[in-house]
């Protein structure tokens, strides 16, 4: 398999497909392109990639980008470690939150880059906009992880449960002011093994 992914290692959607082939304890090769020189929209890449973005992962002779297309792929197609709920309704949930996640909180995703996640943290105050974006993230996690459990389906990990982090980990590693029960979630997300794998990446300057 080869996966492409952006060459400083920071967008979150490659990394959710990252982390799940390592989940999956599947051997691949990564390449990365430069964004910024508009190396995603070339001739050849389109070739690969319908979208014309990162990630896209290539499976011999098929080839598929926008992240939870691919982690479902991936999922459904090889064994090991389950990347997301067998039960039917879990299994919705967490395509739910996946979409969520992907399509609302613009203002955080603007003003709390994944820059945030690995260079460093941003010193400009959170707009209105962003701080009620906030609130609806903390009451939508808050309710997610209301059954006391180490993850969004309680004992049992997802897929899901790294993008979730993802988002929260926007506002905690900037020092944004975050419910203590979901920084910790989110604190013990970005511990798991492959998920370090990813944060762990040698990165370029920005």
């Amino acid at each position: 398999m080869h996966l492409y992914v952006d060459s400083h290692y920071a967008s979150p959607y490659a990394m959710s497909v990252f982390v799940a082939l390592h989940e999956k304890q599947l051997p691949f090769k990564t390449t990365t392109l430069d964004l910024s020189s508009g190396a995603a929209r070339t001739p050849a890449y389109a070739k690969l990639s319908l979208t014309h973005r990162v990630p896209t992962l290539v499976d011999d002779d098929f080839s598929l980008s926008e992240s939870s297309a691919i982690t479902e792929y991936l999922d459904e197609t090889y064994p090991g470690q389950a990347l997301y709920p067998a039960e039917v309704k879990n299994r919705a949930r967490a395509r739910q939150v996946q979409a969520w996640l992907r399509s609302d909180f613009m203002p955080i995703r603007s003003e709390r880059t994944t820059v945030v996640l690995f260079y460093g943290p941003s010193a400009t105050p959170l707009s209105a906009d962003a701080q009620g974006a906030a609130q609806k993230l903390f009451a939508g996690a808050t309710e997610l992880l209301s059954h006391g459990g180490p993850y969004v389906f309680g004992k049992e990990w997802c897929i899901a449960d790294v993008d979730l982090a993802v988002m929260l980990n926007r506002l905690v590693l900037n020092g944004d002011a975050v419910p203590e029960h979901l920084a910790a979630y989110a604190a013990r997300q970005w511990q798991r093994p492959s998920v370090q794998l990813w944060v762990n990446q040698q990165r370029p300057p920005l």
